[in-house]
């Protein structure tokens, strides 16, 4: 995961552990923390059991310098939880035998990038050393590009333009460049849209209903939400509307707290990908500290350690106006939070970005340790 706080997709911390008795206002009183002490506009929650049961929490406002109620179970822009998505689908090819793991992305992709070696499965955990496309395509100036149609193949040439970090499956390093292979790698196996890929394989099958893929030109959130917001040229801006063609396969979805649980739930509970392939998932490579201690990735879902012991496997993601985290653990329970900014966003320093961020990672912390 890029350690900037602002501006650019990143990777999620994920976390678990088994549970422990806490008291029954302790996640209520976490996101009260990052409304009020770190100065997100508006956090909202979600705990959903084993048994599926759920609790919502919400705290902020949705509206800066207004009293606007937070929606219970708004939808928020997911960001990297998008690469989770897509991965399942690249594995039921897998499953299908259309795909297969150690094979050259080139192999079905001609030509799509310079080096022949790089496989499907490094593309997949990040081992690639393919160039990060949104780490030079003028997001520090987002208020120029925000509301900018980009074409995915636009977007690679962007990534082919730049030299790779490093050779391939020596290293973890965290590219969007990666996803966007697998977007088109998932479009030219099915010759269908990977966003209808996503709809039919995923979101369906998993049940999700506030859970989709914008279309092209939609540059707003169909559903009830609270409004994100962002550090511009222009200052501090309302960024929900806006043109998230720039993410695509890495980051384009639109989600709640409650459907990124159902979806976490569901892959990890074997209802999305065969076993086989799942077990391929969760084969991991170390981070090394490029997103935080005890983290490992797998195929498109991570896995760290909690305070409380055990660990969990999800994704999470950054995007402008806002931040998701989450997991689930080992015995089935699921959180996912968000926040309307990103770190770094009301935060004038970068110690205060970082403390702000820890929060939000401790946030998660707590409800996946028992907390109610």
């Amino acid at each position: 995961m890029k350690k900037t706080l602002v501006g650019v997709l990143a990777a999620a911390m994920l976390f678990s552990g088994t549970a422990m008795a806490a008291p029954a206002s302790d996640v209520q009183k976490q996101l009260d923390g990052l409304t009020k002490q770190h100065e997100f506009p508006a956090a909202l929650a979600t705990i959903t059991e084993g048994n599926g049961r759920t609790s919502a929490y919400t705290s902020g406002t949705s509206e800066l310098n207004k009293r606007t109620p937070v929606p219970r179970n708004g939808q928020v822009r997911a960001g990297s939880n998008t690469k989770a998505f897509v991965a399942v689908v690249v594995m039921q090819l897998v499953g299908e035998g259309k795909v297969e793991l150690d094979k050259p992305i080139n192999h079905y992709l001609p030509g799509a990038i310079k080096d022949d070696r790089i496989t499907v499965r490094q593309l997949l955990n990040h081992t690639s050393g393919l160039a990060n496309y949104t780490e030079f395509m003028g997001l520090e100036k987002f208020e120029e590009q925000r509301h900018r149609y980009f074409e995915p193949r636009e977007l690679l040439d962007v990534a082919n333009a730049h030299p790779v970090t490093g050779e391939p499956g020596v290293k973890f390093k965290y590219s969007n460049t990666n996803y966007l292979l697998l977007g088109l790698l998932t479009q030219k196996v099915t010759g269908r849209p990977i966003a209808e890929n996503v709809e039919q394989r995923v979101i369906r099958k998993a049940g999700l209903k506030d859970t989709y893929w914008p279309g092209v030109g939609d540059q707003t959130i169909k559903g009830k939400h609270p409004q994100g917001y962002a550090r511009t040229g222009n200052g501090i801006e309302d960024v929900t509307e806006m043109d998230p063609s720039w993410g695509w396969a890495a980051g384009q979805i639109i989600s709640t707290t409650k459907d990124l649980n159902a979806f976490y739930q569901a892959l990890l509970g074997g209802k999305l990908v065969p076993p086989a392939q799942l077990t391929e998932m969760k084969k991991t490579v170390d981070t090394a500290g490029e997103m935080w201690p005890g983290v490992e990735y797998g195929l498109g879902i991570a896995s760290a350690p909690l305070s409380c012991g055990g660990r969990s496997w999800g994704h999470g993601g950054d995007i402008h106006g806002y931040e998701t985290r989450g997991g689930v653990t080992d015995s089935g329970r699921a959180f996912s939070v968000a926040v309307t900014a990103l770190p770094g966003t009301f935060q004038d320093t970068a110690e205060e970005a970082g403390k702000a961020h820890e929060a939000v990672l401790a946030t998660v912390d707590a409800a996946l340790c028992g907390a109610k």
